[in-house]
């Protein structure tokens, strides 16, 4: 079986952050979402399904949960400060994304 590499979205700088938008139907899209290292990013969550799979997303290395609202863009701000791969979930564990800071 053939595994499809994982198309990774880098975020776009706006002043002093970056910003990238993720769509949050059946998984997160963009699954891989590529930051700049010490630069504030915010990351906003378009949740369009009401699964209650999606009620939360936790980022455990930046020690985030946070509610998702359905049909309203929800911002969560970091600032990530070493480069690595860093996981985010649902709140069931369940659906997996993937911060790659360089």
């Amino acid at each position: 079986m053939f595994f499809k590499k994982k198309k990774e979205v880098k975020a776009e700088q706006r002043g002093d952050f970056q910003e990238v938008r993720v769509l949050v139907d059946g998984g997160y899209k963009p699954e891989r979402i590529v930051l700049k290292e010490g630069l504030p990013a915010r990351i906003i969550f378009d949740r369009q399904t009401d699964s209650a799979c999606f009620d939360q997303v936790v980022f455990p290395d930046f020690n985030i949960k946070a509610d998702l609202p359905v049909k309203e863009d929800f911002f969560v701000e970091l600032t990530p400060k070493e480069k690595g791969e860093f996981g985010f979930a649902c709140g069931m564990n369940m659906y997996h994304g993937t911060l790659v800071v360089k």
